[in-house]
């Protein structure tokens, strides 16, 4: 029996998401569930419902996981805690500061309905997250970096987006060279989040709106932008469709340790990412963890988790006997 898959928000995320379910031969997508009208949508699978978003309750017996492909500035926050007391759930909560209150949030809606949550899945938050504890744990003795794009964030995109007096937005993360060199030296140097990365944001505003408001609202947004050194440049939508229509992105996770009598051997793991499709790729890692979510409820197992507290055997469609002859 298939996975039936539930789609909750349309936007690049969830049509990555449609993309992913149809690359993994033991799901199929069961609807879409969105905000704008459902006649607008065209979805590429043949047959799929498309639903109001308030349409949810009559669908509890009829999707296995629903995965939510909503905003974490304003949309996720809301939305996990209320579809996980009645499905399973996977979202891609990515501001890191909150994530411990909205892990509780979840995790009380989750156990409250019997179901399980996956939150903060994708590749960072989440596979970032799993090769940063991995380093630390093979190499204590040491010192752990990570490094963003050049890319787009669709979450600092989605936060500029929310401005008043914003009509589109694509917002670039990029890491200084200079503090990857020192940070693959092996010596281990104190790099400030400021030293490490910068923001450059280009933003197409409403005719007559405050560009100095939202340039200013955009450099001192907590969590997103306050703690960088960050460029504003106001463009046209046609410049913003020509030049800025990819979602490129990627990074790396570095940890520089020292190993032996007096640390006398130095020691580098590291682990990078490099993606033409930054939505694609996060709905692959979302499907990934639906699978999780799915068997682990079967399993009993309920309440809120994170790539964390799941057993990597879990994430894959092969089974351990599988895992064990092909890939162990």
């Amino acid at each position: 029996m298939k996975i039936r898959i539930g789609i909750a928000g349309y936007g690049n995320l969830g049509r990555g998401m449609e993309y992913a379910v149809a690359q993994n031969p033991d799901m199929e997508l069961r609807c879409i569930l969105t905000r704008r009208d459902p006649s607008a949508l065209t979805p590429i699978t043949p047959g799929v419902e498309t639903l109001s978003a308030g349409e949810t309750r009559w669908l509890a017996g009829e999707v296995d996981v629903m995965v939510l492909c909503g905003g974490s500035a304003a949309d996720l926050p809301a939305q996990t805690p209320e579809f996980a007391r009645l499905f399973n759930v996977v979202d891609s909560f990515d501001t890191h500061a909150k994530i411990p209150e909205h892990f509780e949030a979840v995790d009380r809606a989750a156990k409250s309905g019997g179901k399980t949550a996956v939150i903060s899945a994708g590749w960072d938050p989440g596979l970032f997250s799993l090769n940063r504890l991995l380093a630390e744990a093979v190499l204590p003795r040491g010192g752990g970096y990570t490094f963003w794009g050049k890319g787009v964030s669709q979450g600092h995109s989605d936060a500029i987006r929310r401005i008043d007096g914003v009509l589109d937005a694509r917002q670039y993360t990029v890491p200084a060279q200079s503090a990857l060199d020192a940070a693959r030296s092996g010596q281990s140097p104190d790099l400030s989040v400021r030293q490490k990365h910068t923001r450059e944001c280009y933003v197409v505003a409403a005719e007559g709106a405050d560009r100095s408001r939202i340039e200013r609202e955009i450099v001192t947004m907590p969590h997103y932008f306050a703690e960088y050194d960050t460029t504003v440049r106001f463009i046209s939508a046609e410049e913003l469709a020509q030049n800025h229509a990819g979602m490129p992105h990627g990074g790396f996770v570095i940890r520089g340790g020292k190993t032996g009598d007096g640390g006398r051997h130095s020691q580098m793991i590291e682990f990078g990412l490099r993606l033409d499709s930054n939505p694609e790729f996060t709905a692959s890692v979302l499907a990934a963890c639906a699978r999780a979510a799915y068997r682990l409820n079967r399993e009993g197992v309920t309440g809120c988790k994170t790539l964390f507290d799941i057993p990597p055997a879990c994430l894959s469609a092969q089974s351990g006997e599988e895992l064990r002859r092909t890939i162990l």
